[in-house]
């Protein structure tokens, strides 16, 4: 099926119009043609530019990262790496008590790159960096198949520049490796569309199944925008489409579940205890503990402070506009009525059209995905701040299409009244959501907006005026697009420049820039305490015990030792149990343990009652500032 764009009256529309994605010819196949020049069938400048927008990109997500890690998924990082044991189970600590409390596909990438080139920030954040990159060249290909080269190549300059995305790929966390699966599971399914082959649809499972392995439940959200694209437009009968559809799912979930399978068929004894359950199940750590309890239970984060005393920062409340306000607006919510309006926009316009029609595909494909996630991140009790960069494909591929539909329909007065509407709707809201002061934010941005803006809306207005659709209607275009991203492309500059990472967000007060940088300060800075913690440790095959895996987190990553964690991540599972905690420290397996004053956990409680109580100046090396938080207690073989 080869799909092509029509202009005003139906003629061809070479600006914005659909290439076919036919073979190349012979001449120009395999190692004859530079891998730096357009394949047959595209625009010859249109290779070269995508690479100039994966340059951005990668300088974009590499420029001054690393700020900060989170210390929890880096000290797990290190542990799977120090074994094929551990990295098979997703092991936190290096003896393998417990696992992490997230499956570990995003993790294994990590780990293989810290086996190869050694620990450190850079071994860590370089997969994340690298998937960002390919993210933008996949988006690409996935939209130029539906919208055109012209299109695709906006598409991935927005996805490059989106906040979220540079924010999220400038860090060590798992979301990255999800959209990149995710995106490359849209691929095969718009494939599946143009070859008509149902093969592409069990890869799009595939991909969907190891985006799970990713971030759980969050890879299935998107999996109903797959579904649903190809009942409505792919090729063949009902009969046939719905076969493909629930091939798709099949795989999806089959893939999804294999790990945790085997997991769960693996006798206990002969792997860690699965964190985020009372009973030792991956499959409640899955959809309980990162699934239904997300909705209407406390969160893992409000357990550990809970546990530990430890104030966290709030999160902000379930709400319908969410998204669209505070620090998440500013993360990603600069474009999104834009990207609402061309959804709309383009299943109105293409009503008429057949059902394998690629626009209204296109459409259905992003839209399903925006809702779908917006929704679920709209109600959820548990969000991080780059959880929003999920949104930033479907967004970048909706704003570039409404900008392919607005110059197909550039003599159409009501598509132009669209387009100054959307312009000023889009500015203005920017506009309201810059703060009056932040990090990285510029004077000049909200006048410059404005400008722009009513630039971008007398241009249109001309044409209106003029009836004139030649120069005027490109540089009313150009405007126009150029208006609407400006503030969210300054934005993710800005966090380039100020070394911002996945729990910042643009423009955020000072103060709590100061404060997220402070929080995560702590890996490095356990280091110069191994020395006396080794003197305090007394030959203990492990270093020390803390309560909860959090605590922990530091000394394990700064020393590759093992630290046992009392409780997992929230301080609430049961491992290690009272007996076998009892039995170790009767073994001399650890001296050293860290845990909150007054305790209500049994185990703790029996540290507290049978260890001895000591202060930084007792030569265990803790520091004061821990101490002060925490009790430090010295266990005795015969306590």
């Amino acid at each position: 099926m080869a799909w092509g764009g029509t202009a005003p009256g139906g003629a061809s529309a070479p600006a914005w119009g659909v290439v076919p994605t036919g073979g190349s010819s012979p001449v120009t196949r395999g190692w004859c043609r530079p891998w730096w020049t357009s394949p047959p069938g595209q625009p010859p400048w249109a290779r070269p530019a995508l690479l100039g927008v994966a340059v951005v990109a990668g300088v974009l997500y590499c420029w001054r990262a690393g700020t900060y890690l989170e210390g929890y998924y880096a000290a797990a990082v290190r542990s799977m790496s120090m074994s094929w044991h551990n990295f098979v189970f997703a092991s936190f600590d290096p003896a393998g008590t417990v696992t992490l409390d997230k499956l570990p596909g995003a993790f294994w990438v990590q780990a293989l790159s810290v086996r190869a080139f050694g620990v450190g920030t850079r071994a860590i954040i370089l997969p994340q960096a690298v998937e960002g990159v390919v993210s933008v060249l996949v988006l690409y290909r996935v939209v130029r198949r539906l919208s055109g080269p012209r299109a695709a190549l906006l598409a991935s300059a927005l996805l490059a520049l989106a906040p979220a995305a540079v924010a999220l790929d400038r860090g060590n966390i798992s979301d990255t490796l999800m959209i990149l699966l995710l995106l490359a599971a849209a691929d095969a399914t718009v494939s599946a569309l143009d070859a008509g082959r149902p093969s592409r649809l069990l890869l799009a499972g595939l991909w969907v199944g190891l985006a799970f392995q990713a971030k759980m439940l969050e890879a299935w959200i998107v999996l109903p925008a797959f579904v649903l694209v190809y009942l409505v437009a792919g090729p063949g009968t009902w009969r046939r489409r719905l076969l493909g559809a629930g091939s798709l799912a099949v795989a999806a979930v089959v893939v999804s579940v294999s790990w945790m399978t085997a997991v769960t068929l693996t006798p206990t004894a002969s792997r860690p205890y699965v964190d985020g359950s009372q009973h030792d199940s991956v499959f409640q750590q899955v959809f309980v503990y990162n699934g239904i309890g997300r909705v209407d239970q406390e969160t893992p984060n409000q357990l550990l402070s809970r546990s530990t005393g430890i104030p966290l920062p709030p999160v902000p409340p379930p709400a319908w506009n969410r998204l669209l306000t505070g620090p998440l607006g500013r993360d990603g919510g600069w474009l999104l009525p834009a990207a609402l309006v061309s959804a709309v926009g383009g299943l109105v316009a293409t009503r008429r059209r057949p059902r394998g029609d690629p626009d209204r595909a296109h459409a259905l494909l992003w839209g399903v995905w925006l809702v779908a996630l917006g929704v679920g991140f709209s109600v959820s009790a548990s969000l991080n701040a780059y959880y929003v960069a999920a949104l930033a494909p479907a967004v970048a591929a909706l704003v570039a299409s409404g900008a392919r539909l607005a110059w197909q329909r550039r003599d159409s007065a009501v598509a132009r009244v669209t387009v100054a509407a959307t312009v000023v709707a889009t500015v203005g809201y920017a506009v309201w959501l810059l703060p009056s002061s932040g990090t990285g934010l510029p004077g000049w941005l909200a006048p410059a907006a404005v400008v722009v803006g009513v630039v971008a809306v007398v241009a249109v207005g001309t044409t209106l005026v003029t009836g004139r659709l030649a120069a005027a209607a490109v540089v009313a275009l150009v405007a126009s697009v150029t208006a609407v991203t400006m503030v969210p492309s300054v934005a993710a500059v800005s966090v380039a420049v100020t070394r911002l990472g996945p729990f910042d967000t643009p423009f955020q007060p000072r103060p709590v820039t100061a404060g997220i940088r402070a929080f995560f300060d702590v890996l490095g800075t356990t280091g110069r305490l191994l020395p006396t913690l080794e003197r305090a440790r007394d030959g203990a095959p492990f270093l020390l015990a803390t309560e909860t895996s959090a605590v922990a987190a530091p000394f394990i990553y700064d020393s590759g030792q093992e630290v046992l964690p009392i409780g997992g991540y929230t301080g609430t599972i049961p491992e290690p149990s009272l007996a076998t905690l009892r039995t170790l420290v009767h073994a001399g397996a650890f001296h050293l343990v860290i845990q909150s004053h007054s305790p209500t956990d049994t185990r703790l409680v029996w540290i507290e009652r049978h260890c001895l109580a000591v202060t930084p100046t007792s030569g265990t090396g803790v520091p004061a500032a821990t101490a002060g938080r925490f009790a430090v207690y010295y266990c005795l073989r015969s306590a």
